[in-house]
This record gives structure tokens, sequence and C-alpha cells, in this order.
């Protein structure tokens, strides 16, 4: 499509109402990547549009404790002196370990 100036007087007139390119294209009958590219060699630039609402900012909500139980505090447990033995590891020396690591290295062979 050849433009002519007709076209981008009408182009422009358009453009400025605030029609899309795509409302343009079909006016002029032509694709609308032939009007967005005429607009760019024109230098026509829509710019940014007003929002059209002003959003509503909502405070998140408060999360609530479904329960009283939920808010008390956790309970010290009563542990007996032989399960407290039984949750400490054990320690082992240097020698230990490289003795218990060496085990599966040989066994690979």
């Amino acid at each position: 499509m050849g433009w002519h100036a007709n076209d981008i007087a009408l182009l422009n007139r358009l453009w400025s109402a605030g029609q899309s390119a795509a409302q343009i294209a079909r006016r002029l009958g032509c694709s609308r990547n032939a009007v967005c590219g005429m607009l760019t060699r024109l230098g026509l630039k829509r710019g940014h549009k007003p929002p059209t609402a002003t959003p509503k900012i909502r405070p998140s909500p408060k999360l609530r404790p479904t329960s009283s139980a939920a808010c008390a505090r956790p309970v010290a447990r009563k542990v007996s002196r032989n399960t407290a033995e039984r949750q400490q590891p054990k320690e082992f020396s240097k020698q230990q370990l490289y003795s218990m690591l060496a085990e599966p290295v040989r066994n690979t062979d």
C-alpha cells in the first residue's frame, strides 16, 4: 500500500483522537503493522495512557490463630537421664573415623 497525503493526514487525526493501530488499519484498509511502521517513521508516540480506574490498595489480611492452644508457649519436656545420655552423639577418635571410612573403600575392590 502506498501512503498518500490523505492517508497520512487521516492517520494523524485518528491517532491523536486516541484510536488504536488496529482500528486505524481497518479504516485505511491496510495491516496493523503498516500503520505501526508509519507511526514510527512519523515519530508519533502515544505515550502512556492514564489509568482507567484508580486501583484500590487493600491491606494484607491479618492472620488470626485458629485456637488458643496455637498461641500457647511450648512447654519444656522433662527428660530423664537415660534419654539424655542416649541423645548425645558418641565421639570417635581420628583413628577410629579413618578405619570406618577405609572399610567401605576396601570392600569396593
